[in-house]
Protein backbone atom coordinates (compact mmCIF):
# COMPACT_ATOMS: atom_id res chain seq x y z
CA UNK A 1 0.00 0.00 0.00
CA UNK A 2 1.35 3.43 -0.96
CA UNK A 3 1.66 6.27 1.53
CA UNK A 4 -0.40 9.47 1.22
CA UNK A 5 2.67 11.35 -0.04
CA UNK A 6 3.67 9.01 -2.85
CA UNK A 7 3.17 9.88 -6.49
CA UNK A 8 0.78 7.13 -7.44
CA UNK A 9 -0.93 7.50 -10.82
CA UNK A 10 -4.68 8.02 -10.70
CA UNK A 11 -7.16 6.61 -13.22
CA UNK A 12 -6.26 9.31 -15.81
CA UNK A 13 -2.56 8.48 -15.60
CA UNK A 14 -1.51 11.74 -13.91
CA UNK A 15 0.11 11.81 -10.53
CA UNK A 16 -1.26 13.51 -7.48
CA UNK A 17 1.76 15.84 -7.38
CA UNK A 18 0.65 17.54 -10.60
CA UNK A 19 -2.65 18.57 -9.08
CA UNK A 20 -1.24 21.54 -7.10
CA UNK A 21 0.26 22.90 -10.35
CA UNK A 22 -3.07 22.52 -12.13
CA UNK A 23 -4.82 24.21 -9.20
CA UNK A 24 -2.39 27.15 -9.40
CA UNK A 25 -2.90 27.46 -13.18
CA UNK A 26 -6.69 27.36 -12.84
CA UNK A 27 -6.59 29.91 -10.00
CA UNK A 28 -4.31 32.23 -12.01
CA UNK A 29 -6.60 31.98 -15.05
CA UNK A 30 -9.60 32.72 -12.83
CA UNK A 31 -7.90 35.78 -11.34
CA UNK A 32 -6.85 37.06 -14.78
CA UNK A 33 -10.35 36.46 -16.17
CA UNK A 34 -11.94 38.25 -13.22
CA UNK A 35 -9.53 41.17 -13.54
CA UNK A 36 -10.20 41.36 -17.29
CA UNK A 37 -13.96 41.30 -16.76
CA UNK A 38 -13.74 43.96 -14.02
CA UNK A 39 -11.62 46.19 -16.28
CA UNK A 40 -14.00 45.69 -19.21
CA UNK A 41 -17.05 46.60 -17.11
CA UNK A 42 -15.34 49.47 -15.23
CA UNK A 43 -13.94 50.91 -18.48
CA UNK A 44 -17.36 50.65 -20.19
CA UNK A 45 -15.85 48.25 -22.73
CA UNK A 46 -19.18 47.36 -24.31
CA UNK A 47 -19.59 50.97 -25.47
CA UNK A 48 -16.50 50.60 -27.66
CA UNK A 49 -18.24 47.86 -29.64
CA UNK A 50 -20.78 50.42 -30.87
CA UNK A 51 -20.46 53.18 -33.45
CA UNK A 52 -21.54 55.90 -31.01
CA UNK A 53 -18.99 58.75 -31.16
CA UNK A 54 -19.68 59.56 -27.51
CA UNK A 55 -17.97 56.26 -26.61
CA UNK A 56 -14.69 57.89 -27.62
CA UNK A 57 -15.13 60.36 -24.76
CA UNK A 58 -15.16 57.61 -22.12
CA UNK A 59 -11.45 58.35 -22.09
CA UNK A 60 -11.24 62.00 -21.07
CA UNK A 61 -8.20 62.67 -23.26
CA UNK A 62 -10.37 62.24 -26.37
CA UNK A 63 -12.77 65.04 -25.43
CA UNK A 64 -10.98 67.66 -27.61
CA UNK A 65 -11.18 65.33 -30.64
CA UNK A 66 -14.88 64.74 -30.02
CA UNK A 67 -15.56 68.46 -29.58
CA UNK A 68 -13.72 69.31 -32.80
CA UNK A 69 -15.59 66.57 -34.69
CA UNK A 70 -18.91 68.11 -33.53
CA UNK A 71 -17.81 71.41 -35.14
CA UNK A 72 -16.59 69.76 -38.34
CA UNK A 73 -18.31 69.44 -41.70
CA UNK A 74 -18.50 65.65 -41.27
CA UNK A 75 -20.32 65.36 -37.94
CA UNK A 76 -23.72 65.00 -39.63
CA UNK A 77 -22.57 62.34 -42.09
CA UNK A 78 -19.74 60.36 -40.49
CA UNK A 79 -18.95 58.86 -37.10
CA UNK A 80 -15.49 58.19 -35.67
CA UNK A 81 -15.65 54.62 -36.98
CA UNK A 82 -16.47 55.76 -40.52
CA UNK A 83 -13.11 57.52 -40.79
CA UNK A 84 -10.92 55.67 -38.30
CA UNK A 85 -11.84 52.04 -39.03
CA UNK A 86 -11.54 49.94 -42.14
CA UNK A 87 -14.69 49.43 -44.21
CA UNK A 88 -13.75 45.75 -44.58
CA UNK A 89 -15.38 43.68 -41.78
CA UNK A 90 -12.21 41.84 -40.73
CA UNK A 91 -10.06 44.96 -41.01
CA UNK A 92 -12.57 46.88 -38.91
CA UNK A 93 -12.32 44.49 -35.97
CA UNK A 94 -8.55 44.06 -36.27
CA UNK A 95 -8.07 47.84 -36.21
CA UNK A 96 -10.59 48.24 -33.37
CA UNK A 97 -8.82 45.55 -31.30
CA UNK A 98 -5.36 46.96 -32.05
CA UNK A 99 -6.33 50.53 -31.24
CA UNK A 100 -8.42 49.51 -28.24
CA UNK A 101 -5.54 47.61 -26.69
CA UNK A 102 -3.00 50.38 -27.17
CA UNK A 103 -5.44 53.15 -26.21
CA UNK A 104 -6.37 51.37 -22.98
CA UNK A 105 -2.71 50.60 -22.24
CA UNK A 106 -1.72 54.24 -22.76
CA UNK A 107 -4.63 55.49 -20.67
CA UNK A 108 -4.00 52.97 -17.86
CA UNK A 109 -0.28 53.74 -17.67
CA UNK A 110 -0.74 57.48 -18.30
CA UNK A 111 1.80 57.21 -21.12
CA UNK A 112 0.17 59.28 -23.85
CA UNK A 113 1.14 62.60 -25.37
CA UNK A 114 -0.91 65.72 -24.72
CA UNK A 115 -1.24 66.16 -28.48
CA UNK A 116 -2.53 62.82 -29.74
CA UNK A 117 -1.01 61.93 -33.11
CA UNK A 118 -2.34 59.40 -35.59
CA UNK A 119 -0.15 56.33 -36.19
CA UNK A 120 1.00 55.59 -39.78
CA UNK A 121 -1.21 52.46 -39.95
CA UNK A 122 -4.26 54.48 -38.88
CA UNK A 123 -3.36 57.23 -41.35
CA UNK A 124 -3.65 54.61 -44.12
CA UNK A 125 -7.03 53.50 -42.75
CA UNK A 126 -8.23 57.12 -42.74
CA UNK A 127 -6.97 57.66 -46.29
CA UNK A 128 -8.83 54.54 -47.41
CA UNK A 129 -12.00 55.84 -45.71
CA UNK A 130 -11.73 59.16 -47.56
CA UNK A 131 -11.43 57.33 -50.89
CA UNK A 132 -14.26 54.94 -49.93
CA UNK A 133 -16.74 57.78 -49.43
CA UNK A 134 -15.40 60.21 -52.03
CA UNK A 135 -14.32 57.87 -54.85
CA UNK A 136 -16.33 59.84 -57.40
CA UNK A 137 -14.44 63.01 -56.49
CA UNK A 138 -10.94 61.54 -56.31
CA UNK A 139 -11.10 58.99 -59.13
CA UNK A 140 -8.76 61.08 -61.30
CA UNK A 141 -6.24 61.19 -58.41
CA UNK A 142 -6.12 57.44 -57.84
CA UNK A 143 -2.85 55.78 -58.86
CA UNK A 144 -2.93 54.07 -62.24
CA UNK A 145 -0.06 51.67 -61.51
CA UNK A 146 -0.41 48.92 -58.90
CA UNK A 147 1.29 50.04 -55.70
CA UNK A 148 1.26 53.65 -56.86
CA UNK A 149 0.58 56.39 -54.37
CA UNK A 150 -1.79 59.31 -54.39
CA UNK A 151 -1.52 62.43 -52.28
CA UNK A 152 -2.85 61.88 -48.77
CA UNK A 153 -6.27 63.55 -48.42
CA UNK A 154 -5.61 64.94 -44.95
CA UNK A 155 -2.46 66.62 -46.22
CA UNK A 156 -4.66 69.34 -47.71
CA UNK A 157 -7.89 68.68 -45.78
CA UNK A 158 -6.51 68.36 -42.24
CA UNK A 159 -9.46 70.12 -40.61
CA UNK A 160 -12.27 68.26 -42.38
CA UNK A 161 -12.91 65.53 -39.80
CA UNK A 162 -11.83 67.62 -36.85
CA UNK A 163 -12.47 71.34 -37.22
CA UNK A 164 -9.59 73.67 -36.44
CA UNK A 165 -9.24 74.06 -32.71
Amino acid sequence: MASAHSAEPDRGGSTRRTRPFATIVVAALGILSGLGLFTFVYGQGASYLSSDPAACTNCHIMQPQYDSWIKSSHHAVATCNDCHLSHHPLGKWVTKADNGFFHSLAFTTGDYPDNILIKPRNRRVTQSACVHCHADLVEHLLPTAPGGDMENCVHCHADVGHAAR
